[in-house]
């Protein structure tokens, strides 16, 4: 029998890599030991059976934006607990390969509107947490309404045009019928309770709301309370 050392020791001994290298693999998800990933480099082990993936490559883990399709009513941080490898959703589940880093100091970034379901962004990407900072006044985000009522005459007109309710002048925003019941709505930076206002201002009530694009990154076909990741292609 001998003493358990570190993961990162153990394959060192194995390889012959240096010790950043050993991290680099272990954090990597390249390193299984008796056939299960493990990705702290200060694991312990004795006579487990290590082994170091064919295909490894010594990079650190580049810092990834992950896009969640939170349900309605559920509040940010409790909504940073439904993003963990069982979560992602399966029909994007080929773009990366999920690691415990991806899961570490994630913010959440672009605040939606009140009780809003849809598209919720978190990020380690410093590059896309100031984009989205500095950039918010310039970034469309759009919204599917459903609402009740019967609008006002000219009313999705006034919508496109401007308008002021209870004196407050509202922006101007792109809007038009999905369906009888539910309006699309395209506006950049919108303010709390917007949305709301809009369609107040109209004669329609606001049934719920639901975020599906911010810039050019939309939640697409991800199931509610699933995630995916954003890919390189895609920009806000």
């Amino acid at each position: 029998m001998t003493d358990p050392i570190r993961l990162s020791k153990r394959l060192i001994e194995l390889v012959g890599c240096s010790r950043r290298e050993a991290e680099l693999f272990i954090e990597g998800g390249w390193v299984t030991v008796d056939g299960q990933v493990i990705e702290e480099p200060q694991f312990k082990v004795d006579n487990q059976k290590v082994e170091l993936s064919p295909e490894v490559k010594a990079d650190a883990p580049e810092p990834v934006t992950i896009l969640l399709n939170k349900p309605a009513g559920m509040a940010d941080d409790v909504a940073l607990n439904l993003i963990a490898p069982g979560t992602l959703s399966a029909d994007h589940s080929f773009s990366k390969r999920p690691l415990k880093g991806h899961f570490l100091r994630l913010e959440p970034i672009s605040t939606m509107q009140a009780n809003a379901s849809g598209l919720m962004i978190f990020s380690q990407d410093w590059k896309i947490l100031r984009k989205l900072t500095d950039d918010r006044s310039k970034i469309e985000q759009e919204y599917v309404v459903e609402v009740s009522g019967d609008m006002v005459a000219h009313g999705l007109n006034r919508l496109n045009h401007g308008m002021t309710y209870k004196g407050k002048e509202l922006a101007k925003v792109k809007a038009s019928w999905q369906n009888e019941t539910r309006l699309r709505f395209a506006l950049k930076n919108p303010q709390p309770g917007v949305v709301a206002q809009l369609c107040e201002a109209v004669g329609l009530k606001v049934v719920s709301v639901r975020r599906i694009r911010v810039g050019g990154v939309s939640i697409g076909k991800v199931p509610e309370g699933q995630w995916r990741y954003m890919t390189d292609k895609e920009k806000f």
